[in-house]
């Protein structure tokens, strides 16, 4: 499965390749805490972004449990919004 596979990446950028940061570590750790099925950071490193993959009735959850994990520790609250997967790229006829 994605989820664990999202988990490992991560866990491998932060370690291996040391380009995480505190906020992405937490942001990543609360997600999974909150029921996520997997999570990383993504984008170029060192900050920025985390892509979860939530089910559905877990998304407001794992958003309350990150904002409530960045307030405990003195980070800049987050912005948490959905996204849902669609179909790729595409020619139109």
């Amino acid at each position: 499965m994605a989820g664990p596979l999202f988990t490992a990446s991560h866990v491998s950028l932060r370690d291996d390749f040391e380009v995480s940061v505190p906020e992405v570590d937490t942001a990543v750790s609360a997600a999974l805490s909150a029921g996520a099925l997997g999570a990383r950071i993504t984008g170029g490193g060192f900050g920025g972004c985390v892509i979860a993959l939530v089910e559905s009735g877990a998304v407001v959850d794992c958003g309350k449990a990150i904002r409530v994990a960045f307030a405990e520790r003195g980070h800049t609250e987050p912005v948490v919004f959905t996204a849902l997967p669609s179909a790729g790229a595409r020619r139109l006829s």
